[in-house]
């Protein structure tokens, strides 16, 4: 659970990702804006303790605010499976699920590419089907292109 994590883990992330609108032109005023589904397929690449890998799927709900079309913030969560390859202490099982929330904001370049700054918090665990099941808990600052 939250700040149960003992394992010091350091990865670089490289995350790919879907965005399809669901709900366009929500609200009025500040919060205006369109309701999207995430489809998210991470890499992590584990530095330390070890190097090794880890490989995901995330579905996320997102809500992103466009009153301003040239900054947008977002808001977003969910998870999905995630698979390790890390030989991490205290991780019971290779198969796991995460589970994550966080915010961003999309600032746009040019008609078609927008710079991606998020934060988020970031749960990986077996959810207690196997023993040991420490989790790595992690609040992780993300940077992205979207094309």
């Amino acid at each position: 659970g939250w700040g149960d994590t003992t394992q010091r883990v350091e990865t670089l992330d490289l995350v790919l990702r879907y965005n399809h609108r669901i709900f366009d032109n929500l609200g009025s005023g500040w919060y205006r804006g369109y309701h999207s589904i995430l489809l998210e397929l991470p890499v992590h690449l584990v530095v330390s303790p070890d190097v090794s890998s880890m490989v995901g799927m995330n579905f996320l709900a997102c809500y992103t605010f466009t009153a301003n079309q040239d900054i947008r913030p977002y808001l977003f969560g969910g998870g999905g499976p995630v698979y390790s390859f890390a030989d991490v202490p205290g991780m019971g099982s290779e198969l796991n699920g995460n589970y994550q929330f966080g915010l961003g904001l999309s600032y746009g370049i040019n008609p078609d590419h927008d710079f991606l700054f998020e934060l988020r918090y970031h749960h990986i665990s077996n959810g207690g089907n196997e023993e040991p099941n420490e989790p790595l808990n992690s609040v992780k600052a993300l940077f992205g292109l979207t094309f």
